[in-house]
């Protein structure tokens, strides 16, 4: 009866330690806005795997919650910059940077000078 108890105890544990693959993890990405905030949190979230991303504006930090089963923060990453958005590890192409609303631009100083002073 002893063995049969322990069996089934390690079984469980095994379990149960074998289904929590969410990592919690956060990365730096460039932006300016709330519509950049949009933008990049839709690109994490796309990103199959990904059950959480939120990014705050003032730190840039894009908190996340993934399956890491599934994906990665290199993938989240590549799918983050080809909306264009540049992550530390990564920099959005020209073409990608280029496409996002001018309000988004935050490679430009005046831009980012406009944000800071609530315009």
């Amino acid at each position: 009866m002893k063995k049969l108890i322990t069996v089934f105890v390690v079984l469980v544990t095994t379990i149960t330690f074998a289904q929590n693959k969410n990592a919690k993890m956060s990365m730096e990405v460039d932006g300016v806005c709330m519509m950049c905030k949009e933008r990049i949190e839709k690109a994490a979230i796309r990103t199959k795997g990904v059950k959480s991303a939120i990014w705050n504006v003032e730190t840039h930090e894009l908190k996340l919650i993934f399956d890491e089963r599934k994906t990665n923060l290199k993938t989240i990453s590549k799918n983050i910059v080809a909306v264009g958005h540049d992550t530390k590890e990564l920099k959005a192409t020209d073409e990608a940077y280029n496409s996002v609303h001018p309000c988004c631009k935050y490679r430009d100083e005046d831009v980012k000078k406009d944000h800071e002073d609530g315009n």
